[in-house]
């Protein structure tokens, strides 16, 4: 498995710097965010030349947004951005997009799900040569779909394509009180790459208020939350997995969100560490 990170921890810095870094911390892949590395889809080109030339494998770039927008000019114009985007990537030969599925909330589920469905078999169908993921983030009021084992399974029997997938985020699953484990052995023949993010609980005060208090979980680090690692890397291992983990660092004690740069770089060189560590054990 190579070990990469996710750019948008570093989104207040220029893509050079970025890639530098990265190059000289020994981590060996990068995942671009499209929003703050490389904005449009005639810059793809040049943003992967960047990391390539420092000897960087891109893993993935990801396109942050809701696919599901409510409001329908709204919606035309990302799906064409993304289509743009994707044949950008297909041809710097990136081997995986990452989009977020979203939710319209002007719709019922089954609505979201055939929608989104018919979006993710016309890019699937557009761009032969490109696998697409959906990253398991619940959004930003826990609405988006497909970020569940049993959603995965609904989408999945509408878009049966198998070059699409899930870019999985175990930190997501745990707060969310699903068992991780059995969750990616129920979709590990989707799996096209793995968030390295993690999730801790503050125990007195889930206690006090709840799960639907605030402020009882966090992310984390890789090696500082409740997931094994080990067991979860032997599991991907033991599944097929042979692809790319991907540093997702939201973690404030290291400097996130966009505050002290050491900190943040000091956090992904310990995540960097520590999943080499893991891997070398498994």
């Amino acid at each position: 498995m190579r070990i990469g990170f996710y750019t948008s921890t570093f989104n207040d810095r220029p893509f050079e710097e970025v890639a530098d870094f990265a190059k000289a911390a020994g981590f060996d892949a990068i995942e671009i965010d499209v929003g703050g590395h490389i904005k449009t889809a005639d810059k793809v080109a040049g943003a992967v030349k960047t990391a390539r030339d420092r000897g960087l494998y891109v893993s993935s770039i990801t396109r942050f947004g809701n696919q599901l927008d409510p409001d329908p000019a709204k919606r035309r114009e990302l799906h064409a951005q993304t289509h743009d985007l994707a044949r950008a990537i297909a041809d710097a030969g990136v081997p995986i997009f990452v989009i977020f599925p979203g939710h319209d909330n002007t719709a019922d589920e089954d609505t979201n799900y055939k929608s989104f469905a018919e979006h993710a078999n016309s890019l699937t169908a557009a761009h032969p040569s490109l696998a697409f993921a959906i990253e398991n983030w619940p959004g930003p009021h826990n609405a988006f779909i497909a970020i569940t084992p049993d959603g995965w399974q609904k989408l999945f029997a509408l878009v049966p394509d198998k070059r699409f997938g899930v870019e999985f985020d175990p930190s997501h699953l745990i707060r969310l009180g699903i068992d991780p484990y059995a969750a990616y052995e129920g979709v590990k023949d989707r799996v096209k790459i793995l968030h390295g993010k993690d999730t801790s609980f503050d125990e007195p005060l889930l206690q006090a208020v709840g799960y639907h208090g605030n402020g009882w979980w966090r992310y984390r680090l890789p090696g500082s939350g409740r997931l094994d690692w080990t067991r979860f890397l032997k599991q991907a291992k033991a599944g097929g997995f042979d692809g790319t983990i991907s540093i997702e660092h939201e973690d404030s004690d290291f400097g996130w969100p966009g505050k002290d740069l050491e900190g943040r770089k000091k956090g992904e060189q310990q995540a960097l560490q520590f999943l080499k560590k893991t891997l070398a054990a498994t």
